[in-house]
């Protein structure tokens, strides 16, 4: 359940060619994949990115009582002053909202209120969504660069870019630390801090529209840089035929329509790749289009 917390620990085995570090964060299983000469040294590396996962995790995730995100939704319209690093992620997503038209919204979490994507049929009457919709909007919120204002009711979330942004710090923290080729996966956002020596690339398989139990749709050689994903493979809707993904166009509160079932893209950070995946997924059919424009790399996978 969102609000307990599993124990945190940490697993490290041997593979063929890498030691494989694993923990649980943010709601995903995460691994380090490292060519660490011994144990020791793989578990050194494995504790300093699970514990900047969690303190990521205890300081931003919105499931947690007493942090900034929770102090900053329960101000009921009271301005709260924020430090430095939160700055630097409210100032990320305000970017994205302008870049996006205002469909990528962080606080566009409320809408949990009204859709649940278990799988089911419960889809919501619109009379729900729009009375939802009534907290949603950036353009509602007070943000000077230093201090955040929201009418009560609002809230933020930074689930739309804080898996990414925690890949960077890890994959960042691991290079600092030691030349060891690393590779960070949390939950299928990755990012690599050098090329293997051992392989050839790191390699990444893309999850089947058929599941985790099918071959992967596609492996990808990955030698330097990072991976996102965005998709609805767990989470999603099904009513008389018609699919509802989890991503939500925070302007109608209601899924995009046309949507890729899955939108993988290759970037320098994982952030930048979660940003062009995110907004991609949000454009729709022209989601393809979209990707293009930018001239980066990307896999979508629809339905057939």
């Amino acid at each position: 359940m969102p609000g307990q917390r599993p124990e945190r620990t940490v697993e490290i085995a041997k593979g063929t060619d890498c030691w494989r570090g694993t923990f649980f964060a943010m709601g995903s299983p995460c691994e380090l994949l490292c060519e660490a000469g011994n144990e020791r040294d793989a578990k050194v590396l494995t504790a300093i990115a699970a514990d900047q996962a969690w303190r990521i995790e205890d300081k931003f995730s919105r499931y947690r009582s007493g942090n900034i995100v929770d102090r900053i939704n329960t101000a009921a319209g009271a301005a709260v002053e924020v430090d430095a690093e939160t700055a630097r992620l409210i100032e990320f997503a305000t970017q994205l909202h302008t870049l996006s038209d205002g469909r990528f919204d962080i606080t566009s979490g409320v809408l949990r209120q009204a859709w649940t994507f278990d799988g089911g049929d419960r889809v919501p009457a619109a009379s729900v969504v729009s009375a939802v919709l009534q907290h949603v909007g950036w353009h509602r919120v007070d943000w000077s660069g230093t201090s955040i204002t929201m009418p009560a009711g609002m809230e933020i979330d930074f689930g739309g870019v804080g898996k990414e942004y925690a890949v960077d710090r890890v994959a960042g923290l691991l290079r600092d630390h030691s030349g060891i080729a690393c590779m960070a996966n949390f939950g299928g956002d990755l990012a690599v801090t050098l090329p293997p020596v051992r392989r050839e690339a790191w390699q990444i398989g893309i999850e089947s529209l058929q599941g985790e139990s099918a071959r992967p749709e596609r492996v990808i050689n990955l030698k330097t840089g990072a991976l996102a994903t965005s998709g609805d493979a767990q989470r999603y809707l099904k009513k008389d035929g018609v699919r509802y993904g989890h991503i939500i166009d925070p302007t109608t509160g209601w899924p995009v329509k046309d949507a890729p079932r899955s939108i993988t893209v290759a970037a320098d950070t994982c952030v930048q790749a979660g940003m062009l995946s995110t907004l991609a997924m949000l454009e729709g059919a022209g989601a393809e289009e979209f990707l293009s424009a930018q001239g980066t790399e990307f896999w979508c996978l629809r339905e057939p």
